[in-house]
């Protein structure tokens, strides 16, 4: 499959000029297959996003229930995160960018990404550990809107705790509560202290990057 160099170039600069190579080069050739059916469909980039918030708070109930269900709340996470990347993909295909989506895309982000935080809580995490770890996350965004919209003109940094991150480590110890319910606390557990803990060290990067600049 050929890449489409035009189209990951708008791909960087709707992302702060992110370099999309590597593995990140990888999972845009495949998003951006997923997404051509997609935009002949004529499915709007909002009604992906707007699915992708569904499934994300969807995945909050599943976690919650104990047993097994965790498993489903692990692969609602990453269907939300999926679905996350093809809406962006759909609107550089159809030529479909605009503020409205961008704004829309980033609030709902940072609400699915609380909703993943809660499944590490509900299937038996520290509520402490998992809340700060939520706001970790939202701090880091946070901080680099607010370096961005006074004049960084990239994302400064590639930090050890990106969304992709955070959703990965949602879902790895969200799955593995599933695979093993009995100790399902332990899992949850850890993956809010890892959470927290990439949190704290990837804001910390940040603001020493916003800081030089």
């Amino acid at each position: 499959m050929s890449e489409p160099k035009g189209d990951f170039d708008d791909w960087s600069a709707l992302h702060g000029n992110a370099a999309a190579t590597g593995l990140v080069g990888g999972w845009l050739r495949f998003v951006y297959f997923l997404a051509k059916p997609l935009v002949r469909l004529g499915i709007p980039p909002n009604a992906i996003t707007l699915g992708g918030l569904a499934v994300g708070v969807a995945a909050v109930w599943p976690a919650s229930a104990g047993a097994r269900w965790p498993l489903l709340a692990a692969a609602l996470i990453g269907l939300s995160a999926l679905l996350d990347g093809l809406d962006g993909a759909v609107a550089v295909l159809a030529q479909r960018v605009s503020r409205l989506g961008g704004r829309l895309d980033r609030v709902c982000d940072r609400v699915t990404e609380v909703c993943f935080a809660a499944c590490l809580w509900l299937a038996g995490g520290s509520l402490l550990w998992c809340l700060a770890g939520g706001i970790a996350g939202l701090l880091h965004e946070s901080v680099r809107s607010w370096a961005r919209a006074r004049g960084m003109t990239s994302i400064g940094v590639v930090t050890v705790s990106e969304r992709p991150t955070r959703v990965l480590v949602s879902a790895m110890f969200v799955l593995s509560a599933g695979v093993y319910p009995e100790s399902a606390p332990d899992w949850a557990l850890v993956g809010g202290v890892v959470l927290t803990v990439t949190g704290a060290l990837g804001l910390l990067q940040l603001l020493v990057v916003v800081r030089r600049s």
